[in-house]
């Protein structure tokens, strides 16, 4: 089992202005999330992919127009995503010559992204492209083991295809949050049916999860 598969999820995004002079404001935001992530060896591959996104945008649709841009994190996966108001102008993947000024943006996107694609909503699109890195959790990792078991338990309860679907999306991420609250409510009330102090032992619980979480930025750092 790819222990990735369980890391949290993380989002970021923003609304900006598609600009050529946003660009390099965007890619310095992409690094810098990149870097918190722990995904560096992303980085220019992303920005990349991000510059091309928002070139479309300011090629087919013109500049000043309204956009928005998320960036999401499962795993090892990482997605980049561009929301335009043109459900009309769409992407598309052409074979630019050696001496074309234009026509490359889908290509390189194409060369570097494990996928991308385009979703129609009713008055926008999104344009997105997907990543990967090698990043699992390692095998020393202070927390590897219980992000394994907790994938198992989340699997029990009918949750686990929340966590490992490879589409990032509001409503997965809340119901995957309501799932791990059920079995930490379940949990405290098995305890209280033995006679078991709960809230003391969620203190523990705590105490230990940020003990551990501790020594995780120690390794990591």
């Amino acid at each position: 089992m790819d222990d990735s598969a369980y890391l949290p999820i993380a989002s970021w995004g923003l609304p900006f202005v598609a600009e050529p002079e946003e660009v390099s404001v965007l890619r310095g935001l992409m690094r810098t999330r990149l870097s918190v992530w722990g995904m560096q060896e992303l980085s220019d591959s992303a920005q990349l992919c991000l510059s091309e996104l928002v070139a479309n945008v300011i090629t087919h649709i013109g500049r000043g127009t309204p956009a928005s841009l998320t960036v999401s994190r499962r795993g090892g996966r990482l997605r980049i995503e561009l929301r335009d108001p043109d459900a009309r102008a769409l992407p598309t993947l052409v074979e630019a010559s050696d001496d074309s000024e234009g026509g490359r943006g889908m290509a390189l996107i194409d060369a570097v992204a494990e996928r991308w694609g385009v979703e129609l909503c009713a008055d926008s699109k999104v344009t997105w492209c997907e990543l990967v890195t090698r990043l699992v959790v390692p095998e020393r990792h202070p927390g590897g083991e219980r992000l394994t078991r907790a994938g198992r338990v989340l699997d029990s309860y009918g949750a686990g295809a929340l966590l490992s679907t490879s589409r990032r999306s509001r409503v997965g991420a809340l119901a995957a949050e309501a799932a791990a609250i059920d079995i930490i409510s379940d949990l405290l009330y098995w305890l209280h049916e033995r006679g078991h102090d709960a809230d003391e032992v969620l203190n523990r619980a705590q105490v230990h999860f940020e003990a551990e979480l501790a020594a995780t930025r120690v390794i990591t750092s």
